[in-house]
């Protein structure tokens, strides 16, 4: 299985904002850090405000930030609503494509509970957890702490994808 880069800049923008000292960031802010396109993370900073895991602060100091604490923001529910389309085979549901073997195929039983399994695993782990090693994540994206003083040696972080 592989997770949209929707989802993956999902995750990695609800990650940021959660290590984040004052919990406020700019998209450019997140995109620099991560190496990643500002237009796309756009669009995922606005769907993930309409489903109420982050919040837009406007104005000259405005931004992003989580819209509720870290420790209710489940993963495997943030996969489920940015995944589009979580068929592991063509026989599916959304898909539901025709198949001479379905109602005997094991296969697909088969693939039903890993989906099952993948996202109980997904369940058992919120924002909080992802963010636990807060100090390596912020050095390792270059944040710079509160008082404006780097932290870090400024070395931007890889590319995580």
């Amino acid at each position: 299985m592989r997770l949209t880069v929707y989802t993956d800049f999902s995750l990695r923008l609800l990650m940021y904002l959660a290590v984040k000292e004052d919990g406020l960031a700019t998209i450019a802010e997140v995109a620099e850090s991560y190496g990643i396109s500002r237009n796309h993370l756009m669009k995922v900073a606005h769907q993930l405000g309409l489903a109420g895991y982050v919040t837009s602060v406007r104005g000259k100091n405005g931004g992003l930030r989580l819209a509720r604490a870290a420790e209710t923001i489940v993963l495997g529910d943030v996969v489920r609503r940015t995944e589009p389309d979580l068929a592991l085979v063509p026989c599916f549901h959304p898909v539901d494509a025709p198949c001479a073997i379905w109602p005997k195929c094991v296969l697909r039983e088969a693939m039903q509970n890993a989906l099952e399994t993948f996202l109980e695993t997904l369940d058992g782990y919120t924002l909080a957890d992802l963010a636990r090693p807060e100090a390596q994540l912020r050095a390792l994206l270059s944040m710079v702490p509160s008082d404006g003083a780097r932290r870090t040696s400024g070395r931007r972080a890889s590319r995580l994808s």
